[in-house]
């Protein structure tokens, strides 16, 4: 790794600091090195607040070495106005001749104007630094910009003859000694996936989800954001006690008509879903400006996004249960690209790339 290549990478590490709290804006971080040493850093934090090169400009204590230092970022600077200032402008006005980026912003409102407007303040530029890892660490953002839709997580617990929940039998079989659901995974690959929803700007479940396991889709056993709700009932069927309408997280119901809710939370978006379901909810869901969603749904919801090939990585949990019969797992025709164990819990992990 050459230094260039060590600089970028720790501002890739700064931020990822930033995952589940900087949406709508990309994981940002910056490093300014001055005799080869690092005098600054920061990380975009939250939307509205400063941007990581803002952050990194303002830790460096003597300010007057900015003359003479580089600075690193992941992602090309912006150089427009948003609730922020452009930070080409502060880079330029700090008189900071190198300017080293990981990068390209897809946005069109950036989208190579930032280091064109370096470049004609006579800055010396370094584009494509760690290039695939800058890409990766923003893959929620560029997916949104360039497919021009939530970039989609599918997950699922099965079990270790490959079904999803148990048949009616199974459940009598224990006697009602546990309540329901009847939990497939143990409770560490259970807080993973509470860690998972506080990363993710939204999860998504289906009708028979909520009505089955009247689920809150929060992160109570971690700490963070709840994510934004997206439950599709088309025909209407969840009843107005259930959890996802609590006024708690913001909640979009997608459905064929409206319903009366006697709660201020949810927000209606009516789709007429007859084909091509999942881009429909793919569509409505970038309507409402998200950048990545985790769909836990049932098999139906599950399959739809499979079937469509709409999906960007699949997280499968394998318990050491067994049900024999029950509702199968989603049928997955990929390769898995990682696998792991959380205590005696399988996961494993694929990413689409057709």
């Amino acid at each position: 790794m050459n230094t260039h290549e060590k600089y970028i990478s720790r501002c890739i590490q700064l931020a990822k600091n930033g995952l589940g709290t900087s949406y709508p804006n990309p994981l940002v971080g910056s490093v300014i090195v001055y005799d080869n040493k690092i005098i600054g850093e920061g990380w975009h934090r939250k939307a509205g607040e400063p941007h990581a090169e803002v952050n990194a400009i303002n830790s460096v204590k003597d300010k007057s070495l900015l003359k003479k230092a580089t600075i690193y970022v992941s992602l090309e600077p912006c150089s427009h106005f948003g609730k922020t200032p452009p930070c080409c402008d502060l880079i330029i006005k700090n008189k900071i001749p190198n300017v080293v980026i990981g990068t390209v912003d897809p946005n069109v409102k950036v989208a190579g104007n930032g280091i064109k407007k370096l470049i004609e303040a006579g800055l010396n530029v370094n584009v494509g630094i760690l290039e695939d890892e800058c890409n990766e660490l923003n893959k929620r953002f560029f997916t949104f910009h360039q497919k021009k839709r939530p970039y989609i997580i599918l997950k699922w617990a099965e079990s270790q003859d490959g079904f999803i929940a148990p048949d009616s039998t199974f459940r009598e079989s224990l006697n009602n000694n546990v309540s329901k659901p009847v939990w497939i995974t143990n409770p560490y690959s259970r807080q993973l996936v509470h860690k998972w929803r506080s990363e993710e700007q939204a999860i998504l479940v289906g009708t028979q989800t909520v009505i089955d396991d009247n689920p809150k889709l929060d992160v109570r056993d971690w700490t963070g954001n709840n994510p934004i709700r997206v439950v599709l009932d088309q025909n209407n069927r969840i009843p107005n006690d259930s959890h996802i309408f609590d006024n708690q997280p913001k909640t979009i119901v997608i459905s064929k008509k409206m319903r009366v809710v006697l709660r201020e939370n949810p927000i209606f978006e009516i789709v007429v879903l007859e084909k091509n379901i999942a881009t429909q909810l793919a569509e409505a869901m970038y309507r409402h400006q998200i950048q990545s969603v985790i769909i836990e749904g049932g098999l139906q919801t599950l399959q739809t996004f499979i079937d469509a090939n709409l999906w960007d990585e699949a997280r499968v949990f394998s318990g050491k249960t067994s049900f024999i019969k029950g509702t199968k797992a989603p049928t997955l025709r990929k390769s898995y690209c990682q696998n792991q164990l959380i205590c005696q819990d399988e996961l494993k992990i694929a990413r689409n790339h057709d």
